[in-house]
C-alpha cells in the first residue's frame, strides 16, 4: 500500500521559500510573520541552510529593514538555541554589547560595575568586536575574565553581581553569523536581534541603538517577547552608553506600557575629544582608580549608571537617580579594579 503520508519537505527547500517570500521585490515580497521567523532562524542556526541562502537572506533583510515580528522571531529561536526558556532568572538587569567596531571606549562597563557593586545583579554579553577599544578587552583590562558559558555567568554573578558573557561561549552558531559582516560588508539583522536575547532571563533590560529610527522597531520586538521592564535609547555607537554633552530622550516599557522621559545633558559646556582619544582599554581601568580623570568620561559613566539606577527602580526621578549615580562614583572602591 502507497503511504499516504506528505513527504517531510527538504530543510533547503524550506528555506529557500524564506528568501523568496522576503526578496521578491517592492510588489510581490513581504515580511515574515513571527512564528516564520523564528523558524527561518532555527533552519539557520541548525545550519540547514546553504550559505549563499543565508547570505541572501540577510542582505535583504538589511536593505529592507527588519520588522518587530522578524526581530521577535529570531530572538525565540536564539533562545530556544541555548535553552534560556527552561533557566532560571540570575540577573536583575540585562545589558547587550553587540556594537562590534567601537569608535569610543566603553566606559558603560563602569556604569554596569557602579550597578553591581552596589547590588543590583547585571548580565552583560556581546560579540568579541574589532579593534582594540571592545567590551572584553575593556574587561580584561580591568580584571574580569568572561564566562566560559551561561552555567559560570550565573556563578559569577552569584558571588560579584556581575558577568560577562561572549555570545560565542553560549551561542556559537550566533557569533558565526556576526563574522558574516566582512563577507556581507555590512551589518545585518543579526546585530540588532541580538539585543533582544536576554540570556539571563533578567526583568529589566538596556538597550542602546544606533540610530533613532530604530527605537520603535526595538520597542515593538520587546512588547512581542514580553520583556517586563526596558530603557531604550540612541547610544554611542549603538552601546548602552549616553553622551552626557547632550540632552536624552529615552522610550521605556513597563509591563507593556510604554513611556518617554527626557533627561537633560549632564556634563555642562565642557566638550571630550570622544571619537579622537586614544582607544586605549586601560584608560577605562584607570579613570575607575582615579589615576585618570577626565570629566567627560565620568559624566557618561554616572550618566549611563543614573539610567540603569531609574530602570531597576532604585530612583524614583531623573534627579535622583542622577544624584545616587554621583555618590555611587565618589563612594567607589578604586583599588578593585585593574592593577597599578
Amino acid at each position: 500500500m502507497a503511504d499516504d503520508a506528505a513527504a517531510p519537505v527538504d530543510p533547503k527547500t524550506r528555506f529557500a521559500g524564506f528568501v523568496r517570500a522576503v526578496a521578491r521585490g517592492a510588489t510581490l515580497g513581504r515580511a515574515l510573520a513571527l512564528d516564520e521567523a523564528q523558524e527561518a532562524m532555527t533552519l539557520i542556526l541548525a545550519g540547514a541552510a546553504e550559505p549563499v541562502q543565508v547570505g541572501a537572506f540577510l542582505a535583504v533583510l538589511r536593505y529592507r529593514q527588519e520588522t518587530p515580528e522578524e526581530l521577535a522571531g529570531f530572538a525565540r529561536a536564539v533562545r530556544a538555541a541555548f535553552g534560556a526558556e527552561t533557566r532560571t532568572p540570575f540577573a536583575d538587569l540585562d545589558w547587550p554589547s553587540y556594537a562590534d567596531r567601537h569608535k569610543q571606549l566603553p566606559y558603560f562597563t563602569l556604569a554596569a560595575l557602579l550597578l553591581a557593586e552596589s547590588g543590583t545583579r547585571v548580565l552583560m554579553h556581546g560579540v568579541a568586536g574589532v579593534g582594540s577599544a571592545t567590551t572584553p578587552k575593556t574587561l580584561t583590562a580591568l580584571g574580569i575574565a568572561p564566562a566560559r558559558d551561561l552555567d559560570e555567568a550565573a556563578a559569577h554573578i552569584a558571588r560579584t553581581r556581575f558577568a560577562y558573557a561572549p555570545v560565542e561561549r553560549f551561542c556559537p552558531t550566533l557569533a558565526q553569523l556576526f563574522a558574516l559582516r566582512p563577507l556581507l560588508g555590512v551589518r545585518t539583522a543579526v546585530n540588532s536581534f541580538a539585543r533582544e536575547i536576554n540570556p539571563g532571563n533578567a526583568p529589566h533590560q538596556l538597550q542602546g541603538v544606533f540610530h533613532p529610527a530604530y527605537v520603535p522597531t526595538h520597542l515593538a520586538a520587546a512588547r512581542l517577547l514580553a520583556q517586563p521592564h526596558l530603557a531604550l535609547f540612541k547610544g554611542g555607537a549603538g552601546e548602552v552608553q549616553r553622551n552626557p554633552e547632550k540632552a536624552l530622550s529615552v522610550t521605556t516599557l513597563h509591563d507593556g506600557t510604554a513611556g518617554e522621559e527626557d533627561w537633560p545633558s549632564v556634563s555642562g559646556a565642557e566638550r571630550h575629544p570622544w571619537r579622537d582619544e586614544p582607544l586605549e582599554p586601560t584608560r577605562v581601568a584607570s579613570l575607575w582608580r582615579g589615576e585618570w580623570e577626565a570629566p567627560g568620561p565620568v559624566a557618561a559613566v554616572q550618566g549611563t549608571a543614573a539610567l540603569a539606577l531609574k530602570l531597576v527602580g532604585r530612583a524614583a526621578t531623573v534627579e535622583a537617580a542622577e544624584e545616587m549615580a554621583r555618590d555611587l562614583w565618589v563612594r567607589r572602591d578604586k583599588a578593585k579594579f585593574g592593577a597599578r
